[in-house]
C-alpha cells in the first residue's frame, strides 16, 4: 500500500505536525515614535574621529572641527558627522539617503539642552528617518541620536561618542488559543534587520530582536512577562510557543507551538489607584504577625518599600515621620518593607530607632529579592502604596506619597474615609 504523507490528510485526522500549527502574522511599520511607544531603549555607540570614512563622496564644505563615524543599519554603513560649533554646541549631519553626500539630506533636529550643576554643559538630542538601503523608494526608519558635551570631564569616556537608538517598530495582532493580543516587534539594537538570530551569531553580533505581547491587555508593555527574545520559546496561558521565522524587513513573522516546554512568566499586577493591593502574611521585626491589609481595619496604611542604604529614601524620612506623627491618631499607619541586605537586622533596628521610625518593619535580608518586594515587582525605591484597610484598594501611589504631596494626599484620603 502506498504511504500517504499529505499534511492536509494528517491534519484532517487530528495528526497535524507542529509546523502546521504555525500562523503567519502580518505586521505594519511604525516609522517614528516607537521609542516612546515601547517604553525603553538600548543605546548604541558610534566612535567619532577625524578619519574620513570609506564611502564619503562629498563631505561638508567647511570641514573644520568635524568628526566622522558610521553606524551599521539595513544594507550597510551609514555615514554621520558631528561639527563642533564652540561653547559646547554642535551640529549633526547624517547621510540618511545613503548616497555618500552629507549635503543633500534632510536637516537633523538637533536640540541643545543645558545640564550640570551650573547648567554649564550642553546635551544634544534629535533624529531623522534613515533609508534601509540606497536608492529611491527605499523605506526610511526613524533613528534618535544624542550626545553629551565634549567638555564634560565626568563623561570623559563619551567625549568622542555619538549615541543612537531605534525610533521604529513593527506592530500587529496575534491570536494564541482563542485570545487576540496586540504585539510589537522590536529591533532594540537598531540594526534594521529583523531576521531571527542564528546559531552562528553570538556576542555583540546577535540581533536584539524581541517580540512584545500585551498579555494582560493594559495597553502597555511590561518588562517582565511581556518581552520575549526572538529565537527562544515562551509560555502564554500554559502553552509554549516559539517564533519560527521573521522576514528581514519585519513585515511578517511565523509563530507556532514549540517542542520545548518552559515555565510561564506572568506580567506584573496592575497596581494603580483603585486597583486591589496584593494581600500577604508576614512577621514584623518585632515578631508580630501581619495579614496585609486585613490587619488594618478602619485604617489607611502606607506600604513603604525602602532601605537604609537608599539615599532618596532617607531624604523622604523627615516628611514621612512628621506625617506619621500628625495623622497616626486619625487612622494613618505605615508598614515598612526593608530591602536591606542579609545580616543587617541590627543595623536596621539601630537606624529606625535613631530616625524615630516607630512603625512596623518587615525584613528578610533578601535585598532586591525581598519576598514582599517581589510580590509587588519593585524595581526602584523609595516606592509606596497607600491602601484602605477595609476594602484593600489602593488609594494613592507613586509621587502622591512623596515630598510635599504626602500631607495633602493623606488629608484628602482620611477626609474621604470620615477621619
Amino acid at each position: 500500500m502506498k504511504r500517504v504523507t499529505s499534511l492536509a490528510l494528517l491534519a484532517a485526522f487530528g495528526m497535524a505536525t507542529t509546523s502546521t500549527l504555525a500562523q503567519t502574522v502580518q505586521l505594519k511599520p511604525i516609522l517614528t515614535g516607537g521609542m516612546k511607544k515601547i517604553g525603553y531603549y538600548m543605546p548604541q555607540r558610534i566612535t567619532l574621529s577625524e578619519k574620513i570614512p570609506v564611502g564619503l563622496k562629498q563631505g561638508l564644505k567647511n570641514a573644520k572641527g568635524v568628526m566622522y563615524g558610521t553606524l551599521n543599519f539595513g544594507q550597510g554603513p551609514v555615514i554621520v558627522a558631528v561639527k563642533e560649533m564652540g561653547a559646547g554646541k554642535s551640529m549633526l549631519y547624517v547621510d540618511a539617503n545613503r548616497d555618500g553626500n552629507l549635503n543633500n539630506d534632510p536637516p537633523v533636529t538637533w536640540t541643545a539642552t543645558p545640564y550640570g550643576q551650573k547648567q554649564e554643559f550642553m546635551m544634544h538630542q534629535g533624529g531623522l528617518p534613515i533609508s534601509l538601503k540606497a536608492g529611491k523608494g527605499a523605506p526610511a526608519y526613524g533613528m534618535v541620536f544624542y550626545a553629551f558635551d565634549s567638555r564634560d570631564t565626568q563623561r570623559a569616556q563619551l567625549k568622542n561618542a555619538l549615541l543612537y537608538c531605534r525610533d521604529y517598530l513593527m506592530e500587529g495582532e496575534l491570536t494564541l488559543g482563542e485570545k487576540s493580543y496586540h504585539v510589537m516587534l522590536d529591533d532594540s539594537t537598531s540594526t534594521g534587520n529583523f531576521s531571527l538570530p542564528t546559531k552562528k551569531t553570538t556576542g555583540k553580533d546577535t540581533p536584539g530582536i524581541s517580540l512584545l505581547i500585551d498579555v494582560n491587555g493594559n495597553g502597555k508593555i511590561d518588562s517582565r512577562g511581556e518581552v520575549y527574545a526572538a529565537g527562544k520559546p515562551f509560555n502564554i496561558g500554559g502553552t509554549t510557543y516559539e517564533i519560527k521565522k521573521i522576514a528581514a524587513d519585519g513585515s511578517t513573522l511565523e509563530i507556532g507551538k514549540s517542542a520545548q516546554n518552559v515555565a510561564e512568566i506572568l506580567p506584573p499586577p496592575t497596581l494603580t489607584t483603585g486597583k486591589a493591593a496584593i494581600a500577604f502574611d508576614v512577621k514584623t521585626t518585632a515578631g508580630d504577625a501581619i495579614s496585609f491589609p486585613k490587619s488594618y481595619p478602619g485604617k489607611v496604611v502606607m506600604l513603604d518599600f525602602w532601605a537604609t542604604w537608599c539615599g532618596p529614601c532617607i531624604e523622604e524620612l523627615p516628611g514621612l515621620t512628621k506625617a506619621y506623627e500628625t495623622y497616626h491618631k486619625q487612622g494613618f499607619e505605615i508598614l515598612g518593607i526593608s530591602l536591606d541586605q542579609e545580616n543587617a537586622a541590627t543595623k536596621l533596628a539601630d537606624f529606625t530607632k535613631a530616625k524615630s521610625m516607630t512603625w512596623a518593619q518587615v525584613y528578610d535580608g533578601k535585598y532586591w529579592g525581598a519576598e514582599v518586594a517581589q510580590l509587588y515587582v519593585i524595581q526602584s525605591i523609595p516606592s509606596a502604596f497607600l491602601v484602605d484597610g477595609d476594602t484593600g484598594l489602593i488609594l494613592a501611589q507613586g509621587n502622591e506619597l512623596r515630598g510635599d504631596q504626602l500631607a495633602p494626599t493623606l488629608e484628602r484620603v482620611l477626609k474621604a474615609k470620615g477621619k
